[in-house]
């Protein structure tokens, strides 16, 4: 059984008992029925209480089961929530914890509610391309009023349930036991013969509806032309001001169907489930003992090193934060107050808060100020004889346990973790420019990295609220791996006959924030070309001169020097297309003797988009991965594929497999053509078979 029932004196309790939210799965919908009526049954009783547990009263669907039969087994939410606002006798919901989405729309379909203070109250389903759809949208503007519901429903954002105190969404608002404050509200309500209180029966009274409204379609069209549901919450919403409730209550559902057969939705839903996935490990069982981690010490105060440095302070951990020189130290620092700073200017910090985390890094020039660190992370300059210099000082210097961790971006982590006589304590934390804002992490296993270090770094990432994603080894990891393709498939279009002004206009049309050109200019071309550079005196006989090393040569870095691959006035960052970029590019094509061509919008995307794909289905073949959903966070959160689409390998699905390896074998068939165009032996498997990624 899914719930709990017992009886105290004449009042039953309901207790959901499905952890860990309750979420209100098939199973749990019919037990809260059944145990419905058993209440109304008995004779002896003459109030029911609903509640949960104090982590939650209910989080919601069980989005599991959507799309499959479960979803459809009666008794279906709004099916449910009629039985309990139909009830003769007073129903009372007891709310502590997590009440969100259907859990709340239960809770709607009471007669009374009491809620702890701190019970955390929300309709997020918009954050999943959905609308609330058990009469969500209709019953939350008769309890807290026009404006406040349509904020919540339409951003789904969490309130505690204090700032909701005195309007009609809550009876009481209680610090103790919100079950005791309901079972004596209950008995007060029998015994003084109060009316059983319907939101239904409620009015939303708002003189100013129609122009709020209209607000509303306007700033909240435009905050998300991407998302259809935005939109449609607030013309759901708005019913509850123009329609009868019943005839509202069906085209809110109807809403709710429409935008569940959305792509948007789908990839909303994935992410969702593929955040929740990537926590599991292989190896790494779940109850896996962590290592404490009460003080970080950071190598390198730079732009990444002091970003990172934020991170654990803004989490209440301390941090030394080490350089080799004042003048750097004293730069980085300055950095960090700056950042925070800017922060309280903004809002969002009190003075308080930027004084409580600057205390917190404690700047240092020795590494002495590692000896008690729990995790130290080196973020020191990309070349190898750097890292073995620091991680044999660290190796010295860090008690027994101390986990140390590097941040590179594609260095061998086996080959760093050679540098100690403790490679089992080391780990890669690639975390992403700027470091305290972008959500990714990646954290990179070594073939000898402990299992409780993986655990412990995939624990610290939900803390300093990253998106942790574990790695294998190999030149780039996932992110960069499969950057090289798309940089590859984006200068080969130069070659082609594209410009950089019309690969960038296309893949933004796409959906990604900044296109690759534009991104390059921002990051600074001197990265990419160093990274060349590298792998060209490794492997000479596979170093291929590309466009973006002409520029380079000309000390066309990008933004930071004004020129890259667009030209840029001083002191602004549009892009200007330059003419001279256009001459560089049109004698690399004469030099390969290749005559110009038409190329479309669609074959950029195809082109870039399918070479992120198939590199991402080696990755995964090659176990660098572990699932698709994986590779999807990687690119969602820290190189700007748009949202909407889920990620390169939903999106891949979604266009169908058979269809992308058709493209792929199309561009691998053209003179020259490299030979990683040709379809991953994964990809065309999966494409034989009829299957997908996810």
């Amino acid at each position: 059984m899914s719930t709990h029932y017992e009886t105290r004196g004449a009042q039953a309790l309901i207790r959901l008992d499905h952890p860990p939210v309750n979420g209100l799965g098939a199973a749990l919908r019919a037990d809260l029925l059944r145990s419905l009526d058993r209440a109304l049954a008995d004779a002896q009783v003459t109030a029911i209480v609903v509640t949960g547990s104090e982590r939650a009263f209910s989080g919601g669907a069980d989005v599991k089961e959507f799309n499959t039969p479960n979803a459809l087994r009666e008794p279906r939410l709004p099916a449910l929530i009629a039985a309990f606002e139909a009830s003769p006798k007073p129903v009372i919901a007891a709310i502590a914890g997590v009440c969100m989405g259907g859990g709340l729309e239960l809770a709607l379909g009471a007669h009374y509610r009491v809620a702890k203070a701190d019970a955390q109250i929300a309709l997020p389903e918009v954050k999943l391309g959905l609308l609330p759809g058990a009469g969500g949208t209709q019953r939350l503007p008769r309890a807290v009023g026009l404006e406040t519901a349509l904020n919540m429903i339409a951003s789904g954002a969490t309130m505690p349930a204090a700032k909701l105190k005195g309007t009609a969404l809550f009876d009481e608002v209680v610090d103790g036991d919100p079950v005791a404050a309901a079972l004596a509200l209950a008995a007060k309500v029998v015994a003084d013969k109060l009316p059983r209180k319907r939101l239904r029966d409620a009015k939303v009274s708002d003189a100013q509806a129609e122009a709020f409204l209209q607000f509303a379609r306007n700033t909240v069209g435009a905050a998300s032309k991407h998302f259809p549901a935005p939109l449609r919450c607030v013309e759901a919403v708005g019913w509850s001001v123009s329609k009868p409730f019943d005839e509202a209550l069906r085209l809110e559902r109807e809403a709710f169907l429409t935008l569940m057969a959305t792509p948007q939705s789908r990839a909303l839903r994935h992410i969702f489930a593929a955040e929740r996935a990537a926590a599991k490990i292989d190896g790494v069982p779940e109850g896996t003992p962590l290592r404490p981690i009460a003080k970080v010490g950071i190598v390198g105060a730079g732009t990444m090193g002091g970003g990172i440095a934020m991170n654990f302070a803004n989490a209440g951990i301390a941090v030394a934060l080490l350089e080799t020189k004042q003048e750097a130290l004293d730069k980085g620092v300055a950095t960090i107050r700056r950042n925070y700073d800017n922060s309280a200017k903004k809002g969002r910090l009190s003075e308080a808060q930027v004084a409580e985390r600057m205390a917190l890094i404690a700047p240092t020039l020795g590494y002495d100020a590692m000896r008690d660190a729990d995790l130290v992370i080196e973020a020191v300059f990309e070349d190898i004889a750097v890292k073995q210099q620091v991680f044999k000082t660290l190796d010295e210097v860090c008690k027994p346990g101390a986990i140390l961790a590097s941040n590179t971006s594609a260095l061998n982590l086996n080959t760093i973790a050679g540098f100690t006589k403790r490679p089992r304590d080391v780990i890669g934390l690639h975390f992403f420019s700027p470091a305290n804002v972008m959500r990714l992490l990646e954290i990179v296993r070594g073939e000898q990295t402990a299992p409780d270090v993986l655990a412990t770094c995939m624990a610290i990432a939900k803390k300093i609220k990253k998106i942790g994603v574990v790695s294998g080894v190999c030149d780039g990891f996932i992110g960069n791996r499969m950057l090289a393709r798309y940089g590859a498939a984006a200068n080969g279009l130069l070659l082609q006959g594209a410009l950089p002004q019309q690969v960038d206009k296309a893949l933004e049309a796409f959906g990604f924030a900044m296109g690759p050109f534009r991104v390059g200019d921002l990051a600074g071309l001197d990265i990419g070309w160093a990274g060349r550079k590298r792998r060209a005196a490794e492997n000479p006989a596979a170093a291929q001169r590309v466009v973006a090393d002409a520029l380079c040569e000309q000390g066309r870095f990008g933004q930071k020097t004004g020129a890259g691959w667009y030209r840029y006035e001083p002191g602004a960052r549009d892009p200007i297309p330059d003419p001279l970029v256009t001459a560089i590019i049109e004698s690399f094509r004469n030099e390969r003797g290749i005559a110009a061509r038409h190329v479309g919008d669609d074959e950029v995307v195809e082109r870039c988009v399918f070479a992120l794909v198939n590199e991402g289905a080696r990755i995964l073949d090659e176990k660098i991965a572990a699932r698709a959903s994986d590779i999807d966070l990687v690119y969602l959160n820290g190189y700007g594929f748009p949202q909407h689409r889920g990620g390169p390998m939903l999106h891949a699905d979604i266009v169908g497999l058979p269809n992308v390896v058709r493209a792929l074998q199309r561009f691998a068939a053209e003179p020259g053509a490299e030979a990683w165009w040709q379809p991953a032996p994964l990809l065309q498997q999966l494409a034989d078979d009829g299957k997908t990624f996810n």
